[in-house]
């Protein structure tokens, strides 16, 4: 695999859906990922963070969560990764200082399982990415 491949943090899934500005840095990660056939991913968990900010009502959403990311799965030609047992054993025994957040620890392992670049804005993900664990692009 090469370093082209990505995997889109929520926040970045929902700042670019709604056309919020992002980082030149994540759009041109996402260009040259495109370029060279690389992957570009969304954890299945992203699929049920959505459905929990729309269930809080959090995020205003005309759809059902689940149809909502289904769409932006097709529209944006991203993969959907999904949390096997590899990755949450993983999860729980990451290296170095990271914080408790579940669902960004299984997103952290399963950048490292797949050799996948973050996307994300997410302050702790960004700080664990600057120890060396994983790598992450800020947007």
């Amino acid at each position: 695999m090469t370093d082209d491949g990505l995997l889109l943090d929520t926040c970045f899934v929902l700042w670019s859906s709604a056309r919020q500005p992002v980082t030149k840095t994540a759009i041109e990660a996402v260009n040259r990922a495109r370029k060279n056939a690389g992957t570009i991913a969304v954890s299945v968990m992203s699929a049920w963070e959505i459905g929990m900010l729309v269930s809080k009502g959090r995020l205003p959403s005309i759809r059902t969560p689940e149809r909502w990311f289904e769409e932006f799965v097709e529209a944006a030609a991203v993969t959907v990764e999904g949390v096997t047992p590899r990755i949450l054993v993983a999860a729980s025994h990451l290296p170095g200082t990271v914080h408790s957040d579940p669902v960004d620890r299984m997103l952290i392992a399963t950048a490292r399982e797949q050799d996948l670049t973050i996307i994300t804005r997410d302050r702790a993900i960004l700080a664990y990415a600057a120890q060396g664990h994983v790598r992450a692009i800020a947007c």
